[in-house]
């Protein structure tokens, strides 16, 4: 898998995790927030901004996303609902669900599934490509329209181009007006559009669209960044009308439907229109603003900082009490088992989970999923303390017993290797080797081995017998370079 797909993987992945905010953001507002403030809704966003671009966080048992069905990539903080192998998988599973995705089949020289995510890669890519064009061409066609402006005072320009007032340039904004507006309406609409400035909302909007162009694929995304922009709006409203006496209602709403926005060439969502969309929401939330309460303004910080922190944060999974027989930690084992040997994180707490030697340490893990059969290689070190130095050969019970169990618990992994460094100098530059196949393992249990891991009892079945297999060098297959 090339590193296009793995980018597309890990952002489809936060792309996922930051939709379940967005939801339940959507659902908030209208339960819980309806009446606040706005600029509470506003800031409440952040959450859905952090996920889309933060592919690790923090764990916490105040995680709102708990019942979200998904797994954290051991070690890393983050979640992970499409597997960053997928393409390598045999049965390939999208949380769980791998009814509906193309299985490799041993005859194919490539998995279907590599070919969809390469293209489904190269589309995202694409139409990244093509809304940043757009937008850079929609950012100097504008630069071009208010060109022609005429500076009126301080940064305040008046342009017969447009017909609505807006905000324009990034380090040092502009607010254009059109000709013509009245006496009565400019304090409000300059009122309105220093808001912005004073908040920094110039930034914002800009920055939360270059996002949502990585996200473009995901329509949640599209609908939150048009809810945000909304409470953008009104919570500016209600920053201005917050320092205006309250007989200033009517005719700040008056102001807002003049100047409401008609086809002028400013597409809906540039940043900072004083009359973007929406108007009548905003003429209604404006004619029913009300200076909020002390209590219920820090009621709502506190609600509003504490989502945030629910959002942002990773669910915390509970550890089950660890349950051992004949050395095996098999609740560890139970919990670990997995269908592709590409899961790096849980193969790897599987080998962890096993009895090994005296004098033996498990070094590295690799995994051989490129194509079939599938293989897994640990590799040991064995020091002087090792127990499996036998007459000058290398005992190869313990890693026969052990890889019958892997095989179990791994579904689609085909052959395991065993490599022993010897460090103890006896066999300077020795290294030796063992090799199973899944066929063998099945044939000395009579069954496919995968049926034990159905249940700890069975999984309990499984280790009684795999203590009683007689270890033959066929089996072992012993290699010494």
């Amino acid at each position: 898998m090339n590193t296009l797909q793995k980018v597309f993987i890990a952002v489809l992945n936060m792309s996922i995790t930051a939709s379940y905010v967005a939801i339940g953001i959507m659902l908030i507002r209208l339960l819980f927030l309806r009446k606040a403030p706005k600029v509470f809704s506003y800031v409440l966003w952040s959450a859905v901004l952090i996920r889309l671009v933060c592919p690790v966080s923090f764990s916490s048992v105040f995680s709102l996303l708990g019942p979200v069905s998904s797994r954290a990539l051991q070690g890393t903080g983050a979640l992970e609902y499409v597997p960053h192998d997928i393409g390598f998988m045999q049965v390939p599973a999208i949380n769980g669900i791998s009814s509906s995705l193309p299985h490799a089949t041993e005859a194919a020289s490539v998995n279907p599934i590599q070919i969809v995510m390469a293209v489904l890669s190269v589309v995202w890519l694409a139409g990244i490509i093509v809304l940043l064009l757009y937008s850079v061409i929609s950012y100097l066609n504008m630069r071009n329209r208010v060109r022609t402006a005429t500076l009126v005072r301080d940064n305040v320009f008046e342009t017969d181009r447009m017909r609505t007032a807006f905000l324009f340039g990034l380090i040092r904004p502009g607010i254009y007006i059109p000709v013509g507006v009245r006496e009565s309406d400019l304090p409000y609409v300059l009122a309105h559009e220093r808001m912005h400035i004073q908040r920094r909302d110039y930034l914002i909007k800009p920055v939360t669209f270059l996002v949502l162009i990585v996200h473009w694929f995901n329509p949640l995304m599209w609908a939150s960044f048009a809810l945000m922009s909304r409470d953008m709006e009104m919570s500016c409203d209600e920053g201005v009308l917050a320092n205006m006496d309250s007989d200033a209602t009517s005719s700040y709403s008056t102001s807002l439907l003049s100047l409401a926005m008609r086809r002028s060439g400013l597409a809906t969502g540039s940043p900072l229109a004083f009359s973007e969309s929406n108007v009548k929401s905003r003429i209604r939330n404006v004619l029913n603003y009300k200076k909020p309460a002390f209590w219920t303004i820090i009621l709502a910080v506190v609600l509003t900082a504490s989502l945030i922190v629910a959002f942002t944060a990773n669910p915390k999974r509970r550890q089950a009490a660890s349950t051992s027989y004949l050395g095996y930690a098999t609740t560890a084992l139970m919990e670990n088992k997995t269908l592709y040997v590409g899961d790096n994180s849980k193969v790897v707490a599987l080998i962890d989970a096993m009895p090994w030697p005296k004098g033996i340490v498990r070094s590295t893990v690799e995994l051989q999923t490129a194509a079939a059969p599938y293989g897994l290689t640990v590799n040991f070190d064995m020091n002087d303390d090792s127990s499996i130095k036998v007459q000058g050969a290398i005992s190869g019970d313990a890693f026969y017993r052990n890889s019958i169990v892997l095989f179990s618990l791994i579904d689609n992994v085909d052959v395991i290797n065993c490599k022993i460094a010897d460090k103890t100098g006896k066999y300077i530059g020795a290294s030796y080797g063992f090799t199973y196949t899944r066929e063998a393992a099945n044939a000395a249990m009579g069954k496919d081995v995968s049926e034990f891991a159905n249940s700890q009892e069975s999984l309990r079945n499984l280790l009684d017998a795999v203590q009683k297999l007689p270890v033959s060098s066929d089996t072992l297959k012993i290699l010494e370079r």
